[in-house]
């Protein structure tokens, strides 16, 4: 498979200053929607909190919120309610007990928060490196795509997950995003996760893929995380509202988040 690389080129943010960011927080990417992002953070999130890891996952994608609708939480405040200064950051947060891991969720159903002035963003993302110390791992899930917004929000983050499956417009997409991110913050913590893979072959594939374009066009490397077999037991977990290391904790998808959170905690 050749990746396509010559598109439009997305608006740059001014480069963010050294050390701005938590080393903590882990922000989920992907470029393109329906590649199990939202599914991915709530399972690494679950899975780190099940090794005794204080966990906070936020729902960042401003357009298009649904880590709620997927637990099955009814949130008294969420992502809006801090915005619009109801409440503060951590008086938001939602204990999904189950799971034994905090929620900040976005406004499901809605997009009134995808055109939040940037300098707005800029405050949220800042009150979130604030709350960030008081866990061991802040996940942001991201909403898809390489807009402002989005990239604001990865800034906070430490490490950035990009998630992608062998779809050529999701390898497409997982790419633009690496490239703006990479011109943004030449020297930022990119990985990618590959998921829904056939088998473990196929997704090794699938990322030389990925990371050819990455050494050809962008003179980088980023390594792989890890490799999430394809497995019917996440949409069965995603129906049930409910998480797959609940549901099914010997899924060949459960295990294989659970080998990316250890290595992510191994370093």
């Amino acid at each position: 498979m050749t990746l396509q690389t010559d598109y439009g080129q997305a608006p740059v943010l001014a480069p963010s200053a050294p050390g701005r960011h938590s080393s903590n927080i882990i922000a989920i990417a992907s470029g393109k929607g329906g590649v199990g992002k939202t599914w991915f953070s709530i399972t690494l999130s679950h899975a780190f909190a099940m090794r005794k890891r204080k966990t906070l996952l936020f729902d960042g994608d401003l357009g298009l919120a649904n880590v709620d609708i997927q637990l099955g939480l009814m949130p008294r405040y969420d992502l809006a309610s801090v915005i619009t200064g109801r409440v503060t950051l951590n008086q938001a947060f939602t204990p999904y007990q189950s799971g034994g891991f905090d929620v900040l969720a976005g406004r499901s159903g809605s997009g009134s928060l995808a055109n939040i002035p940037l300098s707005r963003l800029q405050v949220l993302a800042e009150d979130l490196e604030l709350a960030a110390p008081a866990y061991h791992k802040v996940i942001i899930d991201l909403g898809a795509g390489v807009e402002k917004s989005i990239r604001q929000l990865s800034r906070a983050a430490g490490t950035i997950l990009v998630i992608t499956s062998d779809e050529p417009t999701s390898l497409t997409d997982a790419y633009a995003f690496i490239k703006v991110t990479t011109m943004e913050r030449p020297n930022a913590d990119i990985r990618v996760v590959i998921n829904a893979a056939n088998s473990v072959r196929e997704g090794e594939r699938t990322y030389a893929t990925l990371r050819k374009a990455c050494e050809g066009f962008l003179k980088i490397s980023p390594p792989l995380v890890g490799i999430i077999r394809r497995d019917m037991r996440v949409r069965d977990a995603i129906r049930n509202q409910t998480s797959i290391l609940l549901r099914s904790p010997g899924a060949d998808a459960a295990v294989d988040v659970e080998a990316i959170a250890d290595r992510l905690l191994a370093g």
